[in-house]
């Protein structure tokens, strides 16, 4: 009784100090304080273990503490934490380019750069396009998430809360419908349709954007804050030709769905197509920061010198634990992990939507998969609120989930791949009990 109150004590602390220091802008979706995490559990400060489908959203997919990592990063501590590579060159950042360069999608010769995090890492990707290219302008998609600096956020699709009050926003943005195919922005079906989104780019670089304007165009395989917006087979395969067509880099930003979180090294691999640029972070340290940007040699060598970088961008430290993690995916075999925890969800996902009249749609790949909330199928109306009621069930039965969408309306799981049958099983009950509940409510209501 005396360490619980203790650390209730501790907890009210926290959460006073929370109050008083940290502004409100970084926001907090549990009130949870992290004491300790290995694999796909978390512990907090009152001893209590939460079961995690949030994964520190998307980046840790190699799960918590995992040992190879712990013990990459304290073998670098001890050698050294910082040079600038600027300054002194080291050779885990030549390591891990040579690795990134033979693993993205592409059959042509690469390079990669490291940043520091997801939004370092597109502005880098877009500022050489436009060095390659000679052009300014840069195309994202609606419902797009690509960070919260000026450039990430001005590519952004969602106001509220990533650009209300933020503006001005930077110029030479323009946007294109995405390929959200439940709710279709041109009033169309897939496959009747034939990608219709796709080919929308070609008549807006005709009516709306100069192709000879258009440095890029930046899209993410699979949406993530979006929604996890999934588009269909061909999608891709027509964006990348119509870029190519028109000599505007493609840039794929595989920020979250990289490193196996939909069962292959990186979700572009599903569709057939070769980006020019990939934007990686996230789960490629799991969870240290470190992002990069890997691609086209002739693109990504086309700056001066010094004109790409950071004082600490490509952190040694942070690079020793991406090679530990590509170094745990070939010995633990974690694509054929994830491809099986795919199936197993998206079995249990399905047989879910047939009972429960709230789950709109299953979407995604792999693992990344989410849940679209209703609170009627025929008009799609958005259950926001029942989605917050259903992470909030969760939370209180020991599983951390999250939301996202344009909406607010999708639940999406990110839970490490290592997590156990065990852990997995335990969660998913939770859930559904959790999806239960909602669905409940809007049949009584």
């Amino acid at each position: 009784m005396e360490n619980r109150m203790s650390a209730e004590k501790r907890m009210n602390r926290l959460g006073a100090l929370r109050a008083k220091c940290v502004p409100r802008g970084p926001y907090n979706s549990t009130p949870l304080f992290a004491a300790a995490a290995s694999g796909a559990v978390i512990r907090d400060l009152e001893g209590r273990e939460f079961i995690d489908f949030g994964g520190g959203i998307g980046a840790m997919n190699v799960g918590h503490s995992h040992p190879k990592v712990v013990a990459a990063i304290q073998d670098q501590a001890a050698r050294f934490t910082h040079t600038c590579f600027h300054v002194v060159m080291y050779e885990p950042y030549l390591e891990l380019a040579e690795k990134l360069c033979r693993l993205t999608p592409g059959a042509f010769d690469k390079m990669a750069l490291w940043c520091n995090s997801g939004a370092e890492a597109v502005e880098n990707a877009v500022k050489a396009a436009r060095y390659f290219t000679g052009r300014p302008a840069v195309i994202a998609l609606d419902h797009a998430f690509h960070g919260r600096t000026l450039l990430g956020m001005s590519l952004t699709a969602k106001a509220m809360p990533y650009k209300k009050g933020f503006g001005p926003f930077a110029p030479e943005i323009y946007r294109i419908p995405a390929p959200y195919c439940y709710r279709c922005s041109l009033g169309l079906e897939y496959p009747g349709c034939g990608t219709a989104c796709a080919d929308f780019l070609e008549l807006f670089l005709k009516t709306q954007l100069a192709a000879e304007d258009t440095a890029a165009l930046i899209a993410e395989p699979v949406m993530g804050e979006g929604g996890f917006i999934t588009p269909p087979a061909d999608y891709f395969q027509k964006i990348s030709r119509i870029c190519r067509d028109n000599g505007i880099v493609f840039i794929a930003d595989e920020i979250q769905s990289g490193f196996g979180r939909t069962g292959r090294m990186f979700a572009l691999e599903h569709f057939g197509a070769e980006p020019d640029l990939v934007t990686v972070a996230k789960s490629l340290a799991a969870g240290m920061p470190l992002s990069g940007v890997v691609g086209r040699k002739e693109i990504l060598d086309s700056p001066h010198a010094g004109g790409l970088g950071g004082t600490y961008s490509g952190n040694p430290v942070s690079l020793r634990a991406a090679l530990a993690v590509l170094s745990i995916f070939e010995e633990e075999d974690l694509l054929a992990r994830a491809e099986v925890l795919g199936r197993r969800l998206r079995g249990r996902f399905d047989e879910w939507a047939e009972r429960y009249q709230i789950i709109g749609q299953v979407r995604g790949l792999g693992p990344m998969l989410g849940l679209e909330l209703v609170r009627d199928r025929l008009t799609k109306e958005p259950a926001a609120q029942e989605t917050a009621r259903v992470v909030k069930l969760a939370l209180d039965k020991g599983l951390i989930l999250l939301s996202c969408g344009t909406f607010g309306n999708v639940i999406r799981v990110l839970m490490p791949l290592v997590i156990t049958d065990d852990q997995l099983e335990q969660g998913l009950a939770v859930m559904e009990e959790a999806i239960g509940q909602a669905n409940e409510g809007i049949r009584q209501g």
